[in-house]
């Protein structure tokens, strides 16, 4: 299965995500801190980055740009518990593949990182 990063400031949520795809025989590394997240990618091979919006010190658009440097085949589905056209439209724009909004919902969030894995 793919390997999977989840960075949300919140460490819950992040877990949240950690247990729902672990489940589904994916190896997830989770993350409340940017400079953690970004780093782990630097050096390990990442199939797949769930990134929440509303972050501590960056944003997570910022994150998938820094992302998308380090490894520009990365896919990444942005989380959101504010969702806007804007922001959407701007996630799309800088590679991500999809869009969920919070509060997580299991069977979205299981539905999409399928469609997004392929």
């Amino acid at each position: 299965m793919a390997n999977i990063l989840a960075l949300d400031d919140v460490s819950d949520a992040a877990n949240l995500i950690k247990r729902i795809l672990e489940r589904k025989g994916h190896k997830v590394f989770a993350f409340s801190e940017e400079e953690d997240a970004i780093e782990f990618v630097k050096s390990n091979g990442i199939d797949l980055a769930i990134l929440d919006i509303k972050l501590k010190k960056m944003s997570g658009v910022e994150v998938l740009e820094e992302l998308k440097k380090i490894s520009p085949l990365i896919k990444v589905i942005m989380l959101t518990g504010y969702p806007t056209i804007e922001t959407a439209r701007e996630c799309l724009s800088l590679g991500a593949a999809e869009y969920c909004v919070k509060p997580i919902d299991k069977d979205e969030l299981e539905e999409k990182v399928e469609q997004v894995l392929g």
